[in-house]
């Protein structure tokens, strides 16, 4: 008997597939691992907004009590932080999806909510993929911009 005939059908994805308990096991591991880094996550989205809104507050304070004019508004950096949130966000609100369908498909051998939690694993690393791949060009065009003008000054 083969090894894929042993296989316990906890859930046909296919007419002909099944997932082995040992791929279950894995998967309901995965899932723990996600949820935990998912709540990390929010946990530090929830850190970073604080740390914009402790940013607008004291560029405010900073701005009116300067003796100085500033050579830009403190209150920027909050912005740039809020703009880190809304793109931290998306990846911990995939990762926490894929953690809760999957569970809930591993638990109630439900196929479509095991497809969902891999639909949204699939766009988990499909926006880090994109965002990737944003950076190193940002990076590529920084090092273009910086060699250039570095050869301009002399």
């Amino acid at each position: 008997m083969s090894e894929f005939e042993d296989t316990l059908d906890t859930g046909s994805v296919g007419s002909d597939r099944v997932i082995t308990e040992q791929a279950k096991n894995f998967l309901v591991s995965t899932t723990k691992w996600a949820n935990f880094l998912s709540i990390l996550g929010y946990i530090g989205l929830g850190f970073m907004l604080l740390g914009a809104l402790g940013m607008f507050l004291g560029g405010a304070f900073m701005q009116s009590s300067a003796r100085t004019p500033m050579p830009f508004n403190p209150a920027f950096f909050g912005i740039i932080y809020l703009a880190m949130v809304v793109l931290y966000f998306f990846p911990v609100y995939y990762l926490n999806q894929f953690a809760s369908k999957m569970k809930a498909g591993l638990h109630s051998n439900n196929t479509e909510s095991i497809t969902k939690g891999f639909e949204f694993l699939k766009s988990h690393y499909k926006f880090l993929g994109i965002m990737t791949i944003i950076m190193i060009g940002f990076y590529i065009v920084s090092m273009i911009i910086t060699i250039s003008a570095g050869v301009l000054m002399y």
